[in-house]
């Protein structure tokens, strides 16, 4: 299990408290991708520093921790632009990833079928485009773990050029794959169709598996379900359909929700949307807001 430190910001816009329960949601999606947190680092800033993200100082107090401490991995909350990247590991020399690297190397480690697969590799295409200067000597660096999964494994020689081939050869794959599933949505004929929706780990797979009588996978792990499932159901003598989808996060990254429109496609033909809410958890509201 790879070691890691969180780092964020807050402001006006982002109090301390919110802060906190967005670090909390990033610590479990490290657990989640493989890696302990051991610290936090947050600082008080209007904005992020446009080389380091946080001031000097506070970054100097991260090198210092991490030689230390043999700190694998820095984690940030907020996304990170391709110069303060480098610039961070350049200082740190170990791995520095965002919130949105951090969300599509779980993607690819939870990615099983095919079109998962392509969506998810598409995200990271896209993602990876715009940092590929210097990326591969660090690549070749670190060897594996947390951000290197999926497209991250391809070989050092890859370049815009080839990035770009694989972007259009990806969307080609995802319009056929997007085809066969209408037709396979078509043929279901007239039965009612109601999607679950709602924030990651809230337990739609548990509902799912509850209503259906049947064995669907269900973890206490964010991002559990990634391919959308079907079942048919039938409560007294109302037979339906009845789907799981992929759940929701804030600062879901844009590239990820591009790629999954086709999953969502589930739900956007869906007759009733069922909105799971997790009403024990002290951020629900803010949990609906994101869903909605």
């Amino acid at each position: 299990m790879e070691k890691a430190v969180l780092v964020g910001i807050f402001n006006k816009q982002q109090p301390e408290t919110v802060l906190n329960e967005h670090l909390d949601e990033l610590a479990f999606l490290a657990e989640t991708a493989g890696a302990k947190t051991y610290k936090r680092f947050i600082q008080q800033m209007d904005h992020p520093h446009s080389t380091t993200f946080v001031g000097k100082g506070k970054l100097v107090d991260i090198c210092t921790y991490i030689k230390v401490h043999d700190i694998d991995l820095v984690i940030f909350d907020e996304d990170l632009s391709p110069s303060q990247q480098r610039n961070i590991e350049k200082e740190t020399e170990i791995k520095v990833i965002d919130r949105s690297m951090l969300i599509l190397d779980i993607f690819a480690s939870r990615a099983k079928t095919a079109q998962a697969r392509t969506q998810v590799e598409l995200a990271q295409t896209q993602y990876l485009l715009p940092r590929l200067r210097g990326m591969w000597q660090h690549l070749d660096r670190q060897k594996g773990g947390i951000g290197m999964r999926g497209a991250g494994e391809k070989e050092i020689e890859t370049d815009r050029r080839i990035a770009n081939q694989r972007i259009a050869i990806l969307k080609q794959k995802l319009e056929k794959i997007d085809k066969q599933n209408a037709t396979r949505r078509k043929s279901r004929g007239e039965f009612i169709r109601v999607s679950l929706v709602g924030y990651t780990n809230v337990g739609k797979s548990t509902i799912m598996r509850l209503l259906s009588k049947t064995d669907v996978f269900a973890e206490n792990k964010l991002f559990a379900t990634l391919d959308t499932t079907v079942k048919k159901v039938v409560i007294h003598t109302t037979p339906f359909l009845l789907s799981d989808t992929v759940g929701f996060i804030r600062k879901l990254p844009h590239h990820l929700i591009e790629s999954f429109k086709s999953t969502l496609d589930e739900v956007r033909e869906a007759d009733i949307i069922l909105h799971v809410v997790d009403l024990s958890h002290k951020a629900y509201q803010y949990q609906i807001k994101t869903v909605q």
